[in-house]
């Protein structure tokens, strides 16, 4: 599959957001919050996914997101093809493989860097001019977009304008740069062995979590050669509870990113006396809900053909036994 450096790079800037807002899911304005004040227990529980996430314990993050009873069945569901979560948690999770597909290609490195010397080497202008744009298209994007609350948005629009400007900024087009990012990515992709959807389920859950482990490291260390911090950023987060009511509580939470302060609201939910992120367990409640309807309806669909298979099998050991005398 062909892929520019060019469109792996806007897609990467997606995936880098997904590390910084997985666990971030609106935004609010207000105060700034005190460092030195001890987090509270939901607080703890954001901060410790995202910790678990700049540590690249890909699996620790996913044990630490839902109930182990839920996580059991997400085990179970990725088994059986239903599932692909949590890689389903991060935007346009649906270009992971072609991207690893596409950095995993034997003549990778050089054609990823014939692309970059022909379409961004030395283009520093247009680079600039090109994520200027990409803020303001983003910027109108989440505007218009009603699938998004109102706070959603807010902190959307926070994150496109601080990568819009960091991209206008960070050193793009630096030839030298660009083959050392090329190389490591193509290299640690390579050592992923994951490519296709066929490969993610031979794997598993957790053996395709720590296979990416290294990829995810390989990839904040790139960002971070063009002064993108994704650790800083994940390590930066502070928080403080706006209100809790029983089993529910929302967090605001501050993070740096790109130089600047991003401001966000969570919904957090107790079970069993641990706090996770509401709309964490509601995606996956959904799925394992989807994975439930899915497996039923092959079962109705399967036990036809086994009764007629069945069946078949009788006639046929019928028409060969031997005639009685």
């Amino acid at each position: 599959m062909s892929m520019s450096l060019k469109s792996w790079q806007y897609r990467g800037h997606a995936l880098a957001l997904a590390l910084c807002g997985v666990v971030l899911l609106s935004a609010c304005k207000g105060d700034r919050i005190d460092p030195d004040t001890p987090a509270a227990e939901p607080v703890a529980a954001l901060q410790q996914l995202a910790r678990q996430v700049a540590d690249n314990d890909l699996i620790g993050y996913a044990r630490a997101s839902v109930p182990p009873a839920d996580y059991a069945r997400l085990q179970v569901a990725w088994a059986q093809g239903y599932s692909r979560w949590p890689l389903t948690e991060l935007p346009l999770d649906g270009q992971l493989l072609p991207m690893l597909a596409a950095l995993s290609a034997p003549d990778a490195p050089q054609r990823l860097q014939r692309s970059f010397d022909a379409q961004i080497a030395g283009q520093a202008t247009g680079v600039r001019q090109a994520a200027h744009s990409m803020g303001l298209f983003g910027v109108e994007y989440l505007r218009n977009q009603t699938d998004y609350t109102d706070a959603q948005r807010a902190h959307y629009s926070q994150v496109v304008n601080a990568l819009s400007k960091w991209a206008a900024a960070a050193p793009l087009t630096d030839k030298q740069r660009a083959k050392t990012t090329i190389t490591l990515l193509t290299a640690t992709a390579r050592t992923t062995g994951l490519s296709t959807d066929e490969q993610l389920q031979a794997a598993g859950m957790e053996g395709s979590l720590r296979r990416l482990g290294p990829f995810f490291k390989a990839f904040k260390t790139a960002l971070a050669s063009y002064g993108l911090s994704l650790d800083g950023a994940l390590t930066g987060l502070r928080g403080e509870v706006v209100s809790e009511l029983g089993d529910d509580a929302v967090v605001r939470v501050q993070y740096p990113l790109a130089g600047e302060q991003i401001e966000a609201q969570v919904r957090m939910t107790r079970r069993d006396g641990h706090w996770y992120v509401s709309r964490t367990l509601e995606d996956a409640q959904a799925l394992l809900q989807a994975a439930q309807a899915a497996q039923a309806q092959q079962a109705e669909h399967d036990d036809p053909q086994a009764a007629e298979a069945e069946a078949a099998a009788q006639v046929k050991d019928g028409a060969s036994a031997p005639a009685k005398p």
